[in-house]
């Protein structure tokens, strides 16, 4: 038995010394093996929102973005940024179309230009947005302007529904450096922490946060005004969901109780 043994340790020796010269005669250090098998398995185990992904599908949040330019025809004329209510969401769309037109599929691509591009769009929706809830509530507290309880909640819904997929996309876009940064793993540290990312036994391995997850956030952060199952970690993560909470408040506040007493 023990010479078995002894007999195995001197081949596995004699095999190491054969690998070992090989690798010298290649030019290779003998230990590079060693480490690109370690290297390669350390990869393997580290989930996929931590890796280089093939990047998210643009169809979730294109089509996001597009019910956030058509609810803003919804809005009356009077609170809008631009008159008549059509010309600016038309002028988004057509940037929303050019977006897609040049990255239609995943969106893993570098390009400052269409960053660059798609940060004014999501800045264009903000702001039309702001006005338009500006308008509302300073109307609503001078009482300048006169509604009916079903044409106010509906503007009102629409101005509440769009502020969530605005501040979803600016999560989405921000979050460890956007979309593309996160496809090429470049940043390590996240901005939120979602629950799959310190429970990984809960995910399949190619779980990775995209658009619905960033949409999800905003929804439940813009309903019960604090954060719930996803947890701001960097400042301005913080600080853009006490924003986001504050301005639901206000626009709830103010349509309801206009609202209710509209109907009494």
């Amino acid at each position: 038995m023990l010479n078995g043994i002894r007999s195995l340790h001197e081949r596995m020796d004699e095999l190491q010394h054969v690998v070992a010269q090989r690798l010298e005669s290649a030019g290779m250090p003998a230990t590079s093996l060693l480490h690109a098998h370690v290297e390669g398995g350390h990869q393997r185990q580290l989930p996929a929102w931590r890796r280089r992904t093939e990047g998210e599908a643009r169809w979730q949040v294109a089509l996001c973005t597009a019910v956030a330019i058509a609810l803003q025809v919804a809005v009356p004329d009077r609170l809008t940024l631009l008159s008549p209510s059509w010309v600016l969401p038309a002028l988004e769309g057509a940037m929303l179309i050019c977006l897609i037109i040049a990255n239609p599929h995943r969106i893993n691509r570098q390009s400052r230009a269409l960053r660059s591009f798609g940060l004014l769009l999501a800045a264009l929706i903000s702001l039309a947005n702001a006005w338009s809830l500006w308008q509302l509530a300073s109307g609503l507290v001078t009482g300048h302007q006169h509604w009916n309880a079903g044409p106010l909640l509906i503007t009102g819904g629409a101005i509440w529904l769009t502020n969530v997929i605005v501040f979803g996309l600016w999560y989405w876009e921000f979050d460890r450096g956007g979309p593309v940064a996160r496809a090429l793993g470049t940043n390590p540290y996240p901005d939120f922490q979602f629950p799959q990312m310190v429970s990984p036994e809960m995910a399949p391995p190619h779980w990775e946060p995209q658009f619905a997850d960033y949409l999800y956030l905003a929804f439940t952060n813009a309903a019960a005004f604090s954060p719930t199952d996803v947890m701001p970690l960097s400042r301005w993560a913080k600080l853009a969901m006490t924003l986001q909470s504050a301005i639901s408040i206000v626009t709830v506040a103010l349509v309801v109780a206009r609202a209710v007493n509209i109907l009494q």
